[in-house]
């Protein structure tokens, strides 16, 4: 017993001296300075909503913020938890905002700011001490205190300065908001009272009511003005606002309970949100919220696409110097004005929501809901720019009738003549922009902006309920599946439905994916077995054809009774919707400088007649003997949209055409036509997809299709393809034609196989006069960019006397 106590006693020695030890070895030495007391801030990476312990969610959204600033600068701000809040510039450096800017769709950054130089946020201090290496994909993953942390006031908010340099595709910034303190005022409706009134879309008139808690709250009248029922009627869609009959309403709402949430509102009518307006918020504790007031009432004026079902016998005006372009969804797009009958782009310096509502209200919808910088609806391609410059001719209050009103600007080029105000800032730019322009009489001169700094808006539309009538299923994600409409029988009773898809075209699909507010139409479907995973099996709509810019199938002709050779259910239509699409525009002026004639021997034509790109009376010529005379020119072809173009079919059904050694990944890629005065075709041609390439790029924007060695096939978004004027079938074969005066045509994507954002900018128009001998065309331009009238005159062809041809 004793020898066992003094076993244990010898072990816990031994292991006492080895801890003794221990501890002697990590003693500070007695020389070493006294470490210092100051607590310090743990630094650990903010939690990721992405990590792979919690559940996936979105991704950070990060904005810009602040006054007065330009589209690539600003405080940042962050949304987290539902809350909008700001970063500290505790310890804030480059390469934090290299880590924010290319978060906000821009390449790098080129400064930052500290000490609330953009003015001072609301809400939440989200990150303090946060500190990147430069490389992150999110500031989330940076080290930080944490989300909450931090001992700053928002007097340290940081901001930053982003190169103006968009990422190629980005589309999740340059975004002006209204950023108020929704949190207090968020949600505005308006109850109609009259049972009539509620079965119709859009509600015009009826009890102003605002979101609060789980119900509704009314706003008392008191010193209610007409600019008050403005920033209202904005706010729901609609351009203007009318005066209402109290008198009518006195009655109903007297006997109703009504509970005041607002006060007092007081609006100046440019504002665009009623939060951003002065408020007055009812006290829980007062006897009387609306002493001698009662509910306020609006009525509001709709524009002219929402009048039919509204019953106003009004009827309002909408400009036609004004349109958006590029938009998947109604009511935004890039803003392009109308001067001397030609249309331009908008420059984005000082573009707010002030000037983003003149042109909203003036096209007929509400005031603007967001106002987009960075042509973040896609790039104009042409040399003709509208620049509304900085400083503004006058201050935009939101209150004048027209942008002609709020804005200078600047005449555009014309094609035969003018200045193309185009600012190429780099060398190569400068050299491309020449390339295009020659030949046109245009000359370059620096400008302020560049097209990647179109101006775009997203505005306010009536809510219409138009997607509750249509749903898609059966497919991986919402954007996919087949189409089931709601029809109503004679009894009122509603059930599902299929669409033929007999007639089902990419255009359908746009106005499909549009009305369910999923952007645009990236395919088509004519069968959709694959997506069988519905009851519904009855064919109710057939014959539908739409133009591509209707609101819903509903405004689309269709048959009046069904008419379906392939009535079963997988034959219905179907869409694959997506948020970005391509957007693709032919060089106009590059074809009018590189037109000449050509008369080829037809023993060099066996590979085009092969491919068939020689006209029809080609098969009856004397082989090999003889020429077909060609009209040739080159065509650079410019992706200007938010998403790569790429062929539909893919590579396994590409066909390999051995006589020219190359892969055709469509069919028909572009039609060449020469139309006589009546538009009737006197010649024609066509080019198939050779093969789509990124020939060459914007400064910043790297190819990513090369036809070499079977490589991808496409158009990278701020890339051309280029046929040049030398190859087989880039030609229309006139042998036939007479000597006279034409109009030459060419049509990109005519079958429109690929799905674009855009389809009225796929065609271009020449002038020409053919004298036998020789061929000039004049007046190039692509098929939207003409006024109305313009078009007329053009079309016409009064003859011709330019070029030295009279």
């Amino acid at each position: 017993m004793e020898k066992s106590r003094a076993g244990r006693q010898l072990v816990f020695s031994l292991l006492f001296a080895l801890w003794f030890t221990c501890c002697l070895t990590q003693t500070t030495p007695s020389n070493a300075p006294t470490p210092t007391l100051t607590p310090t801030p743990t630094l650990t990476p903010s939690p990721s909503p992405s990590s792979s312990s919690q559940p996936q969610t979105e991704r950070l959204k990060v904005r810009l913020a602040g006054y007065p600033r330009k589209h690539n600068e600003g405080r940042i701000e962050l949304f987290h938890k539902g809350e909008w809040g700001t970063i500290c510039d505790d310890d804030f450096s480059i390469s934090n905002a290299n880590v924010l800017c290319r978060q906000l769709g821009f390449v790098s950054a080129t400064g930052w700011t500290h000490s609330a130089k953009y003015g001072k946020g609301q809400g939440k201090i989200w990150l303090d001490n946060v500190q990147c290496n430069g490389g992150e994909k999110s500031v989330e993953v940076c080290k930080s205190r944490g989300w909450g942390n931090s001992d700053c006031t928002h007097d340290e908010d940081a901001g930053v300065v982003c190169k103006d340099e968009r990422i190629p595709g980005f589309v999740d910034s340059n975004v002006i908001d209204a950023q108020v303190d929704e949190n207090r005022i968020e949600v505005v409706r308006l109850r109609p009272v009259v049972a009539m009134a509620r079965k119709k879309m859009p509600v015009t008139e009826g009890v102003v009511e605002v979101k609060y808690k789980d119900g509704w709250a009314q706003i008392c009248d008191l010193g209610w003005t007409i600019k008050n029922t403005r920033v209202v009627c904005g706010m729901l869609g609609f351009p203007h606002e009318k005066k209402v009959n109290k008198n009518f309403y006195k009655l109903y709402l007297e006997r109703q309970k009504n509970f005041y949430h607002l006060h007092s509102v007081a609006c100046t009518g440019t504002e665009v949100h009623l939060a951003a307006c002065t408020l007055e918020f009812s006290k829980p504790n007062a006897t009387s919220t609306c002493a001698g007031g009662t509910a306020a009432v609006v009525s509001c004026m709709p524009g002219p696409m929402f009048m039919q079902s509204s019953g106003s016998k009004k009827k309002l005006k909408i400009s036609n110097n004004v349109r958006l372009k590029g938009g998947s969804r109604l009511g935004e797009g890039r803003v392009e004005v109308l001067k001397d009958n030609e249309w331009g782009t908008v420059c984005d310096d000082r573009w707010n929501l002030q000037s983003a509502s003149v042109v909203c209200r003036e096209l007929g919808y509400g005031s603007a809901k967001e106002a987009l910088t960075g042509a973040r609806m896609g790039q104009e391609a042409s040399c003709i720019i509208s620049d509304v410059t900085s400083p503004c001719s006058r201050k935009v209050t939101g209150s004048q009738s027209n942008i002609y009103e709020s804005v200078k600007i600047k005449a555009p080029a014309h094609l035969h003549g003018g200045v193309c105000t185009f600012p190429p800032k780099k060398k190569k730019q400068r050299s491309l922009l020449k390339e295009r322009c020659a030949g046109s009489g245009l000359n370059i001169t620096s400008e302020d902006c560049q097209h990647m700094e179109d101006a775009a808006v997203r505005c306010n539309v009536p809510y219409m309920g138009l997607e509750n009538s249509i749903r898609i299923t059966g497919g991986r994600t919402r954007y996919e599946g087949r189409v089931e409409v709601l029809s109503t029988d004679s009894n009122g009773t509603q059930s599902w439905g299929l669409i033929c898809g007999e007639t089902w075209t990419t255009k359908e699909a746009m106005v499909a994916c549009r009305q369910l507010g999923l952007g645009y139409a990236n395919q088509g479907m004519q069968e959709t077995w694959y997506w069988d995973s519905s009851n519904v099996t009855e064919m109710i709509m057939s014959g539908v054809k739409c133009t591509g810019s209707e609101i819903s199938l509903g405004h689309c002709q269709h048959h009046k009774t069904v008419s379906c050779q392939k009535s079963a259910a997988k034959f219905a239509a179907g869409v694959i919707c997506s948020d970005t699409a391509s957007d693709l525009v032919l060089n106009a002026p590059l074809v009018q400088q590189t037109v000449y004639i050509e008369d080829r021997p037809l023993h060099m034509l066996y590979c085009a007649a092969e491919e068939d790109c020689l006209s029809k009376s080609a098969a009856q010529a004397n082989w090999p003997y003889g020429h077909r005379r060609l009209l040739r020119f080159s065509s650079q072809i410019h992706n200007i949209g938010r998403a790569d173009f790429k062929p539909k079919a893919g590579r396994h059904s590409w066909v390999w055409h051995a006589c020219h050694g190359h892969y055709h990944s469509m069919n028909i890629f572009t039609h060449y036509d020469l139309l006589n005065a009546n538009g009737t075709k006197v010649a024609e041609g066509h080019k198939a997809s050779f093969c789509l390439e990124d020939t060459d790029c914007q400064e910043g924007v790297s190819k990513r299709y090369e036809c070499a060695n079977f490589g991808d096939q496409g158009i990278t978004v701020g890339c051309w393809d280029l046929y040049r004027h030398d190859i087989d079938c880039q030609w229309i074969d006139i042998t036939d034609v007479k000597p006279g005066n034409y109009i030459m045509q060419v049509v990109i994507n005519p079958n429109h196989e690929v799905a674009e954002s855009d389809f009225t900018n796929n065609a271009m128009k020449c002038n020409c006069k053919y004298d036998g001998h020789r061929i000039w065309l004049h007046n190039c331009h692509i098929g939207d960019a003409f006024s109305e009238e313009a078009e007329r005159r053009f079309e016409k062809y009064p003859g011709q006397l330019n070029n030295q041809v009279s």
